[in-house]
Protein backbone atom coordinates (compact mmCIF):
# COMPACT_ATOMS: atom_id res chain seq x y z
CA UNK A 1 0.00 0.00 0.00
CA UNK A 2 3.20 3.02 1.07
CA UNK A 3 4.66 1.42 -2.35
CA UNK A 4 0.96 2.11 -4.57
CA UNK A 5 1.18 5.41 -2.74
CA UNK A 6 4.71 5.99 -3.72
CA UNK A 7 4.42 4.99 -6.87
CA UNK A 8 6.43 2.31 -6.71
CA UNK A 9 4.32 -0.33 -7.17
CA UNK A 10 1.55 -1.33 -9.53
CA UNK A 11 -2.25 -1.01 -8.50
CA UNK A 12 -5.04 -3.54 -10.23
CA UNK A 13 -7.70 -1.36 -11.02
CA UNK A 14 -11.45 -2.14 -10.14
CA UNK A 15 -13.92 -2.46 -12.99
CA UNK A 16 -15.63 0.17 -13.98
CA UNK A 17 -19.10 -0.88 -13.34
CA UNK A 18 -17.77 -1.50 -9.55
CA UNK A 19 -16.55 2.43 -9.23
CA UNK A 20 -19.68 3.43 -10.42
CA UNK A 21 -21.58 1.46 -7.87
CA UNK A 22 -18.74 2.81 -4.92
CA UNK A 23 -19.09 6.11 -6.18
CA UNK A 24 -23.11 5.57 -6.28
CA UNK A 25 -22.77 4.22 -2.77
CA UNK A 26 -20.71 6.82 -1.13
CA UNK A 27 -22.73 9.99 -2.35
CA UNK A 28 -25.84 8.20 -1.30
CA UNK A 29 -24.43 7.85 2.10
CA UNK A 30 -22.99 11.41 2.39
CA UNK A 31 -26.40 13.24 1.29
CA UNK A 32 -28.57 10.85 3.36
CA UNK A 33 -26.96 12.14 6.14
CA UNK A 34 -27.09 15.92 5.52
CA UNK A 35 -30.67 15.12 4.62
CA UNK A 36 -30.97 13.31 7.72
CA UNK A 37 -29.73 15.99 10.03
CA UNK A 38 -30.76 18.84 8.51
CA UNK A 39 -34.58 17.25 9.14
CA UNK A 40 -33.67 16.90 12.44
CA UNK A 41 -32.65 20.23 12.98
CA UNK A 42 -36.73 21.10 10.93
CA UNK A 43 -37.92 19.12 13.47
CA UNK A 44 -36.51 20.06 16.52
CA UNK A 45 -34.63 23.58 16.11
CA UNK A 46 -33.39 23.67 19.62
CA UNK A 47 -29.94 22.39 19.65
CA UNK A 48 -29.50 21.69 23.24
CA UNK A 49 -33.22 19.68 23.40
CA UNK A 50 -31.80 17.33 20.38
CA UNK A 51 -28.34 16.89 21.89
CA UNK A 52 -30.59 15.44 25.66
CA UNK A 53 -32.36 13.83 22.82
CA UNK A 54 -29.56 11.76 21.91
CA UNK A 55 -28.24 11.02 24.97
CA UNK A 56 -31.37 9.67 26.40
CA UNK A 57 -31.82 6.90 23.17
CA UNK A 58 -28.12 6.01 23.41
CA UNK A 59 -29.02 5.66 27.50
CA UNK A 60 -31.77 3.77 26.25
CA UNK A 61 -34.32 6.08 28.64
CA UNK A 62 -37.17 8.02 28.09
CA UNK A 63 -36.39 11.75 27.63
CA UNK A 64 -38.76 13.91 30.36
CA UNK A 65 -42.21 14.94 28.96
CA UNK A 66 -42.42 19.13 28.07
CA UNK A 67 -43.88 21.27 26.35
CA UNK A 68 -42.95 22.61 23.22
CA UNK A 69 -42.91 26.25 22.11
CA UNK A 70 -46.18 26.41 20.99
CA UNK A 71 -47.87 24.83 24.12
CA UNK A 72 -45.92 26.75 26.62
CA UNK A 73 -46.98 30.41 24.12
CA UNK A 74 -50.63 29.01 24.37
CA UNK A 75 -50.57 28.42 28.43
CA UNK A 76 -49.14 31.85 28.50
CA UNK A 77 -51.84 33.21 26.92
CA UNK A 78 -54.54 31.20 28.83
CA UNK A 79 -52.97 32.40 32.58
CA UNK A 80 -52.47 35.91 30.88
CA UNK A 81 -56.56 35.98 29.86
CA UNK A 82 -57.61 33.68 33.33
CA UNK A 83 -55.68 37.20 34.85
CA UNK A 84 -57.10 39.72 32.87
CA UNK A 85 -60.56 38.44 32.97
CA UNK A 86 -62.01 35.81 30.35
CA UNK A 87 -65.10 38.35 30.36
CA UNK A 88 -63.08 41.13 28.68
CA UNK A 89 -62.80 41.15 25.32
CA UNK A 90 -58.48 40.87 25.80
CA UNK A 91 -58.90 38.06 28.02
CA UNK A 92 -61.43 36.21 26.12
CA UNK A 93 -59.63 36.56 22.91
CA UNK A 94 -56.10 35.19 24.76
CA UNK A 95 -57.61 32.03 25.51
CA UNK A 96 -58.79 31.17 22.17
CA UNK A 97 -55.50 31.77 20.96
CA UNK A 98 -54.16 30.20 23.70
CA UNK A 99 -56.46 26.97 23.05
CA UNK A 100 -55.29 27.02 19.43
CA UNK A 101 -51.72 27.61 20.04
CA UNK A 102 -52.44 24.30 22.34
CA UNK A 103 -53.80 22.49 19.78
CA UNK A 104 -50.71 23.90 17.55
CA UNK A 105 -48.29 22.44 19.63
CA UNK A 106 -50.30 18.81 19.77
CA UNK A 107 -50.33 18.22 15.88
CA UNK A 108 -46.10 19.43 16.04
CA UNK A 109 -45.62 16.15 18.45
CA UNK A 110 -47.65 14.06 16.12
CA UNK A 111 -45.49 15.47 12.95
CA UNK A 112 -42.73 14.96 15.09
CA UNK A 113 -43.59 11.45 16.11
CA UNK A 114 -44.60 10.29 12.51
CA UNK A 115 -41.58 11.61 10.96
CA UNK A 116 -39.56 9.89 12.89
CA UNK A 117 -40.85 6.62 12.69
CA UNK A 118 -41.62 7.04 8.92
CA UNK A 119 -38.63 9.04 7.28
CA UNK A 120 -35.33 9.47 9.94
CA UNK A 121 -35.31 5.45 11.23
CA UNK A 122 -34.93 4.30 7.71
CA UNK A 123 -32.35 7.00 7.17
CA UNK A 124 -30.43 5.98 10.09
CA UNK A 125 -31.02 2.64 9.60
CA UNK A 126 -28.86 2.59 6.27
CA UNK A 127 -26.53 5.17 7.64
CA UNK A 128 -25.58 2.43 11.13
CA UNK A 129 -26.56 -0.43 8.90
CA UNK A 130 -26.69 -1.23 5.40
CA UNK A 131 -23.55 1.51 4.79
CA UNK A 132 -21.57 -0.39 7.55
CA UNK A 133 -21.38 -3.81 5.97
CA UNK A 134 -20.96 -1.74 2.33
CA UNK A 135 -17.94 -0.37 4.67
CA UNK A 136 -16.20 -3.80 5.81
CA UNK A 137 -16.70 -5.45 2.98
CA UNK A 138 -15.34 -2.99 0.90
CA UNK A 139 -12.44 -2.51 3.17
CA UNK A 140 -11.63 -6.62 3.25
CA UNK A 141 -12.15 -5.74 -0.96
CA UNK A 142 -9.32 -3.51 -0.48
CA UNK A 143 -7.13 -6.05 1.26
CA UNK A 144 -7.58 -9.08 -1.11
CA UNK A 145 -6.41 -6.58 -3.85
CA UNK A 146 -3.23 -5.32 -1.71
CA UNK A 147 -2.73 -9.83 -1.39
CA UNK A 148 -3.14 -10.21 -4.89
CA UNK A 149 -0.80 -6.95 -6.07
CA UNK A 150 1.58 -8.23 -3.65
CA UNK A 151 1.61 -11.61 -4.77
CA UNK A 152 2.37 -10.01 -8.20
CA UNK A 153 5.15 -8.18 -7.75
CA UNK A 154 6.53 -11.43 -5.45
CA UNK A 155 5.84 -13.62 -9.05
CA UNK A 156 7.97 -10.36 -10.90
CA UNK A 157 10.95 -10.78 -8.64
CA UNK A 158 11.42 -14.94 -8.38
CA UNK A 159 14.33 -15.91 -10.46
CA UNK A 160 14.53 -19.59 -9.08
CA UNK A 161 11.88 -21.91 -10.76
CA UNK A 162 10.96 -23.03 -7.53
CA UNK A 163 10.03 -19.62 -6.26
CA UNK A 164 8.51 -18.98 -9.24
CA UNK A 165 6.20 -21.93 -8.84
CA UNK A 166 5.19 -20.84 -5.63
CA UNK A 167 4.46 -17.37 -6.24
CA UNK A 168 2.35 -18.06 -9.38
CA UNK A 169 0.26 -20.46 -6.84
CA UNK A 170 -0.23 -17.88 -4.35
CA UNK A 171 -1.47 -15.48 -7.35
CA UNK A 172 -3.89 -17.90 -8.58
CA UNK A 173 -5.28 -18.07 -4.75
CA UNK A 174 -5.00 -14.67 -3.96
CA UNK A 175 -7.01 -13.82 -7.62
CA UNK A 176 -10.06 -16.27 -6.95
CA UNK A 177 -10.19 -14.58 -3.23
CA UNK A 178 -10.05 -11.02 -4.57
CA UNK A 179 -12.78 -12.14 -7.45
CA UNK A 180 -14.56 -13.85 -4.51
CA UNK A 181 -14.79 -10.67 -2.72
CA UNK A 182 -15.29 -8.19 -5.65
CA UNK A 183 -18.68 -10.25 -6.36
CA UNK A 184 -19.92 -10.05 -2.83
CA UNK A 185 -19.37 -6.19 -2.53
CA UNK A 186 -20.57 -5.74 -6.17
CA UNK A 187 -23.76 -7.50 -5.22
CA UNK A 188 -24.14 -5.54 -1.98
CA UNK A 189 -23.88 -2.00 -3.94
CA UNK A 190 -26.66 -3.35 -6.17
CA UNK A 191 -28.58 -3.26 -3.30
CA UNK A 192 -28.31 0.67 -3.42
CA UNK A 193 -30.89 0.88 -5.93
CA UNK A 194 -33.32 -0.72 -3.93
CA UNK A 195 -32.55 1.92 -1.22
CA UNK A 196 -33.09 5.04 -3.25
CA UNK A 197 -36.79 3.41 -3.60
CA UNK A 198 -37.71 2.42 -0.22
CA UNK A 199 -36.16 5.85 0.80
CA UNK A 200 -38.21 7.26 -2.04
CA UNK A 201 -41.64 5.34 -0.33
CA UNK A 202 -40.25 6.97 2.95
CA UNK A 203 -39.93 10.81 1.73
CA UNK A 204 -43.52 10.02 0.48
CA UNK A 205 -44.70 9.53 3.98
CA UNK A 206 -42.83 12.41 5.41
CA UNK A 207 -44.47 15.05 2.94
CA UNK A 208 -47.92 13.40 3.65
CA UNK A 209 -47.06 14.10 7.30
CA UNK A 210 -46.18 17.57 6.70
CA UNK A 211 -49.53 17.93 4.62
CA UNK A 212 -51.80 16.42 7.49
CA UNK A 213 -49.33 18.80 9.63
CA UNK A 214 -49.89 22.50 8.23
CA UNK A 215 -53.84 21.40 6.94
CA UNK A 216 -54.52 20.95 10.57
CA UNK A 217 -52.92 24.21 11.51
CA UNK A 218 -54.58 26.17 9.02
CA UNK A 219 -57.89 24.83 10.03
CA UNK A 220 -56.93 25.24 13.60
CA UNK A 221 -56.32 28.93 12.64
CA UNK A 222 -59.22 29.26 10.26
CA UNK A 223 -61.26 28.60 13.34
CA UNK A 224 -59.74 30.90 15.16
CA UNK A 225 -60.09 33.78 12.74
CA UNK A 226 -63.98 33.00 13.09
CA UNK A 227 -64.10 33.62 16.54
CA UNK A 228 -62.13 36.58 16.87
CA UNK A 229 -63.36 37.80 14.19
CA UNK A 230 -61.50 40.13 11.46
CA UNK A 231 -61.32 43.69 12.62
CA UNK A 232 -61.00 46.33 9.57
CA UNK A 233 -59.54 49.62 10.68
CA UNK A 234 -63.14 51.17 9.67
CA UNK A 235 -63.82 49.25 13.38
CA UNK A 236 -61.08 50.78 14.73
CA UNK A 237 -63.23 53.89 15.92
CA UNK A 238 -61.24 53.38 19.04
CA UNK A 239 -57.98 54.72 17.63
CA UNK A 240 -59.09 57.20 15.73
CA UNK A 241 -58.63 55.28 12.39
CA UNK A 242 -61.21 55.90 9.78
CA UNK A 243 -59.68 54.15 6.76
CA UNK A 244 -61.04 51.48 4.68
CA UNK A 245 -58.47 48.65 4.79
CA UNK A 246 -58.54 46.11 1.82
CA UNK A 247 -59.80 43.02 1.88
CA UNK A 248 -56.83 40.74 1.47
CA UNK A 249 -57.02 38.09 -0.81
CA UNK A 250 -56.29 34.54 0.00
CA UNK A 251 -55.53 31.75 -2.59
CA UNK A 252 -55.93 27.88 -0.81
CA UNK A 253 -54.92 24.90 -2.11
CA UNK A 254 -57.58 22.08 -3.29
CA UNK A 255 -56.29 20.01 -0.42
CA UNK A 256 -57.54 22.36 2.11
CA UNK A 257 -60.58 23.55 0.01
CA UNK A 258 -63.22 22.10 2.47
CA UNK A 259 -61.59 24.24 4.94
CA UNK A 260 -62.00 27.56 3.00
CA UNK A 261 -65.80 27.33 2.97
CA UNK A 262 -66.47 27.64 5.93
CA UNK A 263 -64.62 31.11 5.51
CA UNK A 264 -67.98 33.92 5.24
CA UNK A 265 -67.30 35.52 1.44
CA UNK A 266 -69.52 38.41 1.27
CA UNK A 267 -69.09 41.08 -1.15
CA UNK A 268 -68.80 44.98 0.24
CA UNK A 269 -70.66 46.03 -2.41
CA UNK A 270 -74.05 43.70 -1.48
CA UNK A 271 -73.11 44.83 2.21
CA UNK A 272 -72.93 48.36 1.60
CA UNK A 273 -76.08 48.40 -0.86
CA UNK A 274 -77.59 46.58 2.01
CA UNK A 275 -76.61 48.75 4.44
CA UNK A 276 -77.77 51.70 2.68
CA UNK A 277 -81.20 50.44 2.14
CA UNK A 278 -81.74 49.57 5.48
CA UNK A 279 -80.61 52.84 6.84
CA UNK A 280 -82.75 54.77 4.57
CA UNK A 281 -85.66 52.98 5.13
CA UNK A 282 -87.82 52.56 8.95
CA UNK A 283 -88.05 48.55 8.74
CA UNK A 284 -85.67 46.01 10.29
CA UNK A 285 -83.81 42.85 8.94
CA UNK A 286 -82.41 39.50 9.42
CA UNK A 287 -79.07 39.33 9.87
CA UNK A 288 -76.32 35.94 11.05
CA UNK A 289 -73.76 37.39 13.08
CA UNK A 290 -70.11 36.43 11.80
CA UNK A 291 -67.97 36.57 14.44
CA UNK A 292 -68.14 36.73 18.51
CA UNK A 293 -68.35 40.24 19.68
CA UNK A 294 -68.31 41.32 23.39
CA UNK A 295 -69.98 44.98 24.23
CA UNK A 296 -67.95 47.23 25.57
CA UNK A 297 -70.60 49.63 27.66
CA UNK A 298 -73.96 49.06 28.41
CA UNK A 299 -75.21 50.18 25.13
CA UNK A 300 -73.81 47.62 22.94
CA UNK A 301 -75.09 43.99 22.55
CA UNK A 302 -73.00 41.58 22.96
CA UNK A 303 -73.10 39.02 20.25
CA UNK A 304 -72.21 34.79 19.03
CA UNK A 305 -70.95 33.60 15.80
CA UNK A 306 -73.74 32.43 13.85
CA UNK A 307 -76.72 33.49 15.55
CA UNK A 308 -79.36 35.46 13.79
CA UNK A 309 -80.80 38.99 15.33
CA UNK A 310 -83.13 41.50 14.22
CA UNK A 311 -81.35 44.98 13.07
CA UNK A 312 -82.25 48.41 11.76
CA UNK A 313 -81.44 51.84 11.97
CA UNK A 314 -82.26 54.95 14.10
CA UNK A 315 -81.73 58.66 13.21
CA UNK A 316 -78.63 60.47 13.94
CA UNK A 317 -76.84 56.67 14.36
CA UNK A 318 -72.65 56.17 13.48
CA UNK A 319 -72.77 54.89 10.06
CA UNK A 320 -70.39 52.04 10.91
CA UNK A 321 -73.35 50.65 13.66
CA UNK A 322 -76.90 49.41 13.53
CA UNK A 323 -79.22 48.58 16.87
CA UNK A 324 -79.84 44.73 17.16
CA UNK A 325 -82.19 43.36 18.92
CA UNK A 326 -82.42 39.88 20.73
CA UNK A 327 -85.89 38.97 22.69
CA UNK A 328 -86.00 41.41 24.83
CA UNK A 329 -82.28 42.81 24.53
CA UNK A 330 -81.04 45.73 22.70
CA UNK A 331 -77.90 47.39 21.91
CA UNK A 332 -75.67 48.71 19.29
CA UNK A 333 -73.72 46.37 17.04
CA UNK A 334 -70.82 46.77 14.59
CA UNK A 335 -71.96 45.92 10.79
CA UNK A 336 -68.61 44.59 10.16
CA UNK A 337 -69.97 42.00 12.02
CA UNK A 338 -72.98 41.27 10.55
CA UNK A 339 -74.44 40.03 7.01
CA UNK A 340 -77.70 41.15 6.46
CA UNK A 341 -80.06 38.10 5.14
CA UNK A 342 -82.95 37.94 2.32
Amino acid sequence: FTEEKLGQAEKTELDAHLENLLSKAECTKQWTEKIMKQTEVLLQPNPNARIEEFFYEKLDRKAPSRMNNPELLGQYMIDAGNEFGPGTAYGNALIKCGETQKQIGTADRELIQTSAINFLTPLRNFIEGDYKTITKERKLLQNKRLDLDAAKTRLKKAKVAEARAASEQEVRITQSEFDRQAEITRLLLEGISSTHAHHLRCLNDFVEAQMTYYAQCYKYMLDLQKQLGSFPSTFLSNNNQSSSAPVQSVSTPSVLASASASLPSVSNSVVTSGISELKSSSGSRKARVLYDYDAANSSELSLLADEVITVYSIPGMDSDWLMGERGNQKGKVPITYLELLN
